[in-house]
Parts: structure tokens; sequence; C-alpha cells
């Protein structure tokens, strides 16, 4: 099917890893009747200017195809918009209330469903690995790592106190100069109820500090799971709007959850 530009395009905003509006992430869903050309996608997402814009085809096997575009580019993996896509297609009836959601996304098949009030999101797990830091790094952050590893795609930093991941003020430009999507920060959690905090910076990508990011639980999830012995965690992502990601691991996999609420509906002329 040839790609074309929409045209008076519906489109909402989804507030994922939250339990009210105006909290946890926000990411634009727009459910495309054909696929859309790239540099129309691209450009919606600028102006959209959230952490992600996800565009939605149907497709002939029953699932949907998704894509991830920040404000200045396409992404291979991203949680809170695909649990938005999905929240986006349960409340507008694209998909039944028992159904669940399968996405074709460039991680491979990904599949939400509804459980227990949440939704759950089965994703592939990305262990970080142990490595030096990278040169400027410690001196971006301003703080001293007990930890730096690298997955797939970021660089994971452990910091000693959960107080000081919450006080970082980085320097973003330096951070946009590192050869990685993002870097994960985090600590132990000193509130009752979490297992360990983090916050997460892209500014590469076109996203100074994500509010909750689901991909970066993918890595949270197994290097706290070996760290405390546990493969049920949860976490708080310690941003401005802030929010709480569930994880469980499983194999090579982490189940992610959370909760989504609608924001606002509109249309794209």
């Amino acid at each position: 099917m040839n790609a074309r530009i929409p045209e008076r395009q519906p489109v909402c905003v989804v507030d994922a890893f939250a339990t009210e509006r105006f909290r946890g992430n926000p990411a634009a869903v727009c459910v495309l009747a054909a696929p859309a050309p790239d540099d129309w996608m691209q450009r919606v997402a600028a102006e959209m200017n959230l952490s992600e814009t996800a565009y939605l085809v149907r497709r002939t096997d029953g699932g949907w195809d998704l894509r991830w575009f920040t404000p200045i580019a396409e992404v291979a993996l991203c949680g809170h918009a695909t649990l938005a896509s999905a929240h986006a297609l349960w409340e507008g009836g694209q998909l039944g209330a028992a159904e669940t959601a399968r996405f074709m996304t460039r991680s491979g098949w990904l599949e939400c469903a509804r459980r227990d009030g949440e939704i759950e999101m089965d994703f592939p797990a990305r262990v970080a690995s142990a490595c030096p830091m990278p040169e400027g790094l410690a001196s971006s952050l301003g703080a001293d790592a007990r930890w730096c590893g690298m997955s797939a795609h970021d660089c994971l930093v452990e910091l000693s106190h959960a107080a000081t991941v919450r006080a970082l003020e980085p320097d973003l430009g330096a951070v946009a100069k590192l050869p990685v999507r993002g870097v994960i920060v985090t600590a132990a959690s000193d509130v009752a109820g979490f297992d360990f905090v983090s916050r997460f910076f892209a500014p590469s990508v076109g996203v100074p500090e994500d509010p909750v990011t689901g991909s970066a639980h993918c890595t949270l999830a197994p290097f706290w799971g070996a760290r405390l012995g546990k493969t049920r965690l949860r976490g708080w992502q310690a941003s401005r709007r802030g929010g709480a990601v569930g994880m469980e691991i499983k194999g090579d996999r982490v189940v992610l959850s959370g909760s989504a609420v609608t924001a606002w509906r509109g249309e794209l002329c």
C-alpha cells in the first residue's frame, strides 16, 4: 500500500504510567487508515513536541503496525507510547475490552493486555553490561557513579543515594554528545513500596528528560532484579511529573505494568 498524507487525522494524547491526567508521560497516538510518509510522521511528532508520537496501522493478521517518533528521530523501542497506544485502541473501540493488543515494531512483536486494573506489556529485556564510565559522563551528571553499564541503546549509571538522583541537574548539552540514545540514572529507593528510583535523559533524540520511560525499565528490571534477588519489582521515575512502573522478569522478557488516562482528543487538519 502506498503511503499517503492523511487528511483531518484524529489524534489523542494519553498520559501513560499515570492514574490521573497531567501526570506520568504523555504520548500522542494517531490511528491511521493507511501508512503515512515518514517525513509527515516526523513533522507531526515535531509539532506535537512530546517525547513520543505513536502511529498505528491495522494489519491483515489482526495485529497493528506501530512506530514511534520523538520530535527529531524515529526510535526502535518505546514503552510509554506502546501503553498509550493500547489504551487508545481499547478506549476507541478498535479492540474489544478482553482482546490482547498485538504490535509489530522495529523491536519485533509486542503485546499488551489488561489485567487487575492495569495494562501489562511484554517487552524484551535489555541487559546492561558493566563498562568504564564514558568520558565526560560523570562531569555532565555532576555526580560520582557506583556502577556503570551499557545496554543495546542506553548507558545505565547507579548512584549511591536516591536523593542524589532526584536532585540531579545534568549538563544536557554534554549528555547529548555521548554516543548513546540516553542515560538512565538510578539508585535504591528510600521510599516504601518501591525498589528503586530512576531518571532518564535523552537529549540526543530530542528528549531532554523523559517523564516516565518504559523501555528504560527493560534495563532497570534485570539490573535491580539481580541486585535484590527479585523477579517482581516496582520503580518510581523521579521526573517532575513522576510515574510508577511495575515489572516482572520472565527469562529474556520483562512484563511492564502501569495505568493510562486520555488527556485530550483532537484532529490534525
